[in-house]
């Protein structure tokens, strides 16, 4: 009975529109009230949920991200991608795709991408001929890479929830091919849907622009090696990696570029604790609502379900696919991350599946969550960024998804690709 309370309070408020984070805290507020658990208990469980030392990372790469776009790093990578992929027939879909990549490789964000891209791309494809809801469906969907390209903030909300201690650095490795590889499905579907819409094809500025681009890029590019080179010789965590991407950033922004002054500075800040407060609370609410998820033995009842369907490997990770894929429509990422790994991570460990991999299929998954309706955050705010209806977008974006679909799949069921890289280091 109280388990119904919990999941119908929970699917009422959010029809009701109510936010994620306040939703999920109604939601076990009133599954304590129907237990008799004193309701201090919940504020103690939110309070226990964002006291980890793990979580300080994501207000430093969030700040470090929003600097990143506001130094004008965004430019410069698409100054890059262009050179090297502006010449196809319609060109512009694999710039937009490249970029994004190489912004994710230094901000982890997905809408800080989607924002950064979308302000910076979809003007310039406007201007040579790109329809609107072309160059969202881009946007948006090249933006999803960026959670998969370390540093990505949620891979560090994934290791705080394993309970298990997930190296940061090993699913930070496990991501780049990942990454790389949806990238490639992407810019593969963008020039399909290209040269069937007859867009132009561009020139190739030379070699010697190439270069020049390359080396104006650099310094910004240097973030994520700097980071990734840290964590992985030990002369620091991936905490305090995070301080110092800031720091690098506000030095590459204020006196290498020179276009971050006070003003560009300061909006940063404040933005990156409006963000911060925002998904420490989710992670709060998530972990008092995952917590009820325990008292009333969800999560052994959920695997006891999945195990006497199937034991097979391949059978549990399609499954959990299928769960994670329509539970992405309608929760924001953070929270699900919070209240399924706990739940899900036993389920296939038990099948023999890796801690590190499962983290990747889990931040792939959502992360198509995050451009699919009816709560796709990156999806509203590329159509925002590009002016058009959410509807004008989804109506045309379904090759996009079919990459990203794929990419899922062979991540899934070929984890090589995911642990390779940290296998060597």
């Amino acid at each position: 009975m109280e388990l119904i309370i919990l999941l119908s309070v929970l699917v009422i408020c959010l029809a009701l529109g109510v936010p994620v984070a306040f939703s999920l805290l109604t939601a076990s507020i009133a599954c304590f009230l129907a237990m008799d658990i004193p309701l201090v208990v919940v504020f103690q469980r939110m309070a226990a949920g964002v006291s980890v030392f793990t979580l300080m990372a994501i207000p430093f790469f969030i700040f470090a991200g929003d600097l990143m776009y506001r130094s004008g790093i965004a430019e410069r990578l698409v100054h890059i991608a262009e050179a090297a992929f502006g010449r196809a027939r319609g060109g512009l879909g694999a710039v937009n795709v490249g970029a994004s990549t190489l912004f994710g490789a230094v901000s982890g964000s997905a809408i800080a991408s989607a924002s950064a891209m979308g302000a910076t791309m979809m003007p310039l494809m406007k201007e040579k001929g790109y329809d609107a809801d072309y160059s969202v469906n881009v946007t948006v969907t090249a933006a999803i890479v960026g959670l998969l390209i370390p540093p990505s903030h949620n891979m560090i909300i994934y290791s705080a929830a394993s309970g298990i201690g997930v190296s940061i650095g090993d699913l930070f490795l496990a991501g780049i091919v990942p990454g790389v590889l949806t990238a490639i499905l992407l810019m593969v579907v963008s020039w399909i849907v290209a040269v069937k819409r007859g867009y132009a094809a561009g020139k190739f500025p030379g070699w010697a622009e190439f270069m020049k681009a390359l080396v104006f890029a650099i310094p910004g590019l240097m973030t994520a090696i700097i980071i990734m080179g840290g964590i992985l010789s030990g002369i620091f965590t991936a905490t305090e990696s995070s301080a110092i991407a800031v720091i690098y950033t506000i030095i590459i922004g204020a006196f290498v570029y020179r276009t971050l002054g006070w003003d560009r500075f300061s909006k940063a800040a404040i933005q990156s604790v409006k963000i911060t407060a925002m998904v420490l609370m989710i992670i709060g609410a998530a972990t008092a609502f995952g917590y009820a998820l325990a008292i009333l033995e969800a999560p052994t009842k959920l695997a006891e379900l999945i195990t006497n369907v199937t034991s097979n490997p391949i059978l549990v990770l399609l499954i959990i696919n299928v769960i994670l894929l329509c539970l992405g429509t309608f929760m924001d990422m953070s929270p699900l991350i919070v209240i399924t790994t706990p739940i899900l991570l036993p389920v296939v460990m038990e099948v023999g599946v890796d801690p590190v991999h499962f983290g990747i299929i889990m931040m792939l998954n959502l992360g198509i969550g995050l451009v699919t309706p009816p709560v796709g955050s990156v999806l509203f705010v590329g159509a925002a960024v590009g002016k058009i209806p959410v509807e004008s977008a989804v109506k045309t974006i379904w090759p996009f998804y079919c990459a990203l679909i794929a990419a899922l799949l062979v991540i899934t069921f070929v984890p090589a690709i995911s642990l390779t890289l940290p296998g060597l280091f």
